[in-house]
């Protein structure tokens, strides 16, 4: 399995890995960050080039993603992708997933203490974080970012690219356009349209957002 990115959240996708069936080899990819050791914890290697990526992926086409914003996960996930990878979704076995209806879509991290009910679905790429709980009929898009603790009630619907921040609450049948960012701690009441910014508790837009544009990645 190769996690791509190399820093604070990929280490806690090694330990979802570690937490049920460990894979027969982990590697890091991170072309980026300067500073980083040949080996995490001096034991799983640290990749650096794309052409390392492509070697290891030929052997073992498997990849998680191990970044957290939205538009740098979906960037590299088609990186992956045209080496030959094929985007992986890790589920830690602390969480709980319902047995019915529920559809996770490729490249999700569902981390411990999250909790999903019934008939959810996730698309591509979505991440849900430490300790979230996510209500029965709700639709989260592509490359969607739960912090810990985020709350979705029923029939929530969140469009791709969102973010959604530390303990953000969204009540039953809300929509959230594409793009948004909801603050911490805040509480949606109503729908938000896409591309702003919205904060407080009811939460309240304060700006504007522009759409994602692809990241300065190599």
């Amino acid at each position: 399995m190769l996690i791509v990115g190399a820093k604070g959240f990929a280490k806690e996708v090694l330990e979802v890995l570690y937490q049920g069936t460990a894979p027969a080899a982990v590697a890091f990819y991170d072309d980026l960050s300067p500073g980083l050791p040949t080996a995490l914890f001096g034991v799983f290697p640290v990749l650096r080039t794309l052409e390392e990526a492509q070697l290891w992926l030929a052997h073992d086409p498997a990849f998680a993603l191990g970044v957290g914003s939205p538009r740098v996960r979906r960037h590299l996930a088609e990186k992956m992708r045209s080496l030959g990878g094929v985007l992986t979704s890790t589920v830690s076995p602390k969480a709980t997933v319902g047995r019915f209806g529920n559809v996770l879509g490729e490249g999700c991290n569902v981390m411990s203490g999250a909790v999903l009910t019934s008939d959810i679905t996730l698309g591509e790429g979505v991440l849900v974080n430490l300790n979230c709980t996510i209500g029965h009929d709700v639709v989260v898009g592509d490359y969607c970012e739960l912090s810990p603790g985020v709350h979705l009630s029923g029939h929530a619907v969140l469009g791709p690219n969102c973010v959604l921040g530390t303990g953000a609450v969204v009540l039953p049948g809300v929509h959230i356009g594409a793009n948004t960012i909801i603050g911490a701690g805040s509480v949606v009441t109503k729908n938000v349209e896409a591309d702003v910014v919205a904060v407080g508790a009811p939460a309240k837009v304060i700006k504007r957002v522009l759409p994602p544009a692809a990241p300065a990645h190599a």
